[in-house]
């Protein structure tokens, strides 16, 4: 009697662990590990969509489920997966200014070309942006989109 009472809560923590959703990613870069997220439940801004340089190409496409590509100046659009960096919990990590937050957005690609070397295929970080008082969001700097104010409830 004692082993069933026991067997169903320990049956339930077990059923509960393996739908568990995965929070964070541990990544290992030149400088160390680092955590990171995609899951949509942690990211609350619309990330999400093509980012272009002065409206046209080099292009970067984050979906949401963290892969996309990442195309560099003059070469081609190749695909990755990526993640916004986090703390071990899944809370992104940022820094707030006046009007925009900056986070770091880590990527690496998933292909190899005959040029890459073993450099080019670890993981990479590029500064991500949220600029407030314009509504776009920037990649490096340079690769924008417009995004819209989420209704207030």
């Amino acid at each position: 009697m004692k082993v069933k009472k026991l067997l169903i809560p320990v049956l339930f923590l077990l059923s509960a662990n393996s739908f568990a959703q995965k929070i964070w990613t541990k990544i290992e870069a030149k400088d160390g590990v680092h955590y990171v997220t995609n899951n949509k439940e942690f990211i609350d801004f619309p990330l999400w969509g093509k980012y272009l340089f002065q409206g046209k190409e080099p292009v970067v496409e984050l979906n949401e489920y963290g892969d996309g590509f990442y195309q560099l100046h003059d070469q081609i659009k190749r695909p990755m997966i990526w993640g916004i960096e986090c703390d071990e919990k899944g809370a992104l990590l940022h820094k707030k200014g006046f009007d925009n937050s900056k986070y770091i957005l880590w990527y690496q690609y998933t292909t190899k070309t005959e040029e890459d070397d073993e450099e080019d295929l670890n993981w990479k970080a590029v500064e991500f942006t949220i600029h407030t008082n314009t509504l776009k969001m920037f990649i490096q700097g340079e690769r924008s989109k417009d995004y819209k104010e989420k209704a207030s409830k």
